[in-house]
């Protein structure tokens, strides 16, 4: 006999299956469910809903960073295209995508660079 393998016995009468399994499988699938809400479908939404609700305040003259790592500051915004003309320095301007803005940055962030 060992110490960490126990014997093995052979039944002497045949049990019967387990029945009524049908509960078990639900109340995981509703576990999984709860599971996948919470830690995947409700961040990723809240981050969406997040960013959407900065690209409809972005104004000109906001400081911003894109998601390129450029920071500039927004000269030139139209509402009905989905592009904004962000300003480098006083010569250079570049256009982007309003989704292309990662970032709102404090006033004066650019002074500071």
């Amino acid at each position: 006999m060992s110490l960490f393998i126990s014997n093995a016995y052979a039944q002497a009468t045949p049990a019967a299956p387990a029945a009524g399994g049908g509960f078990d499988l639900i109340i995981m699938l509703a576990a999984f469910g709860l599971i996948f809400y919470f830690l995947i479908y409700r961040p990723q939404a809240k981050r969406v809903k997040d960013h959407r609700n900065l690209m409809s305040a972005l104004g000109k003259g906001d400081e911003v960073l894109t998601q390129g790592g450029l920071v500039g500051r927004i000269s030139k915004i139209s509402e009905d295209k989905d592009y904004v003309v962000v300003a480098l320095n006083d010569s250079t301007e570049v256009t982007v995508q309003k989704a292309a803005i990662s970032a709102v940055l404090p006033k004066g962030t650019l002074k500071s660079l």
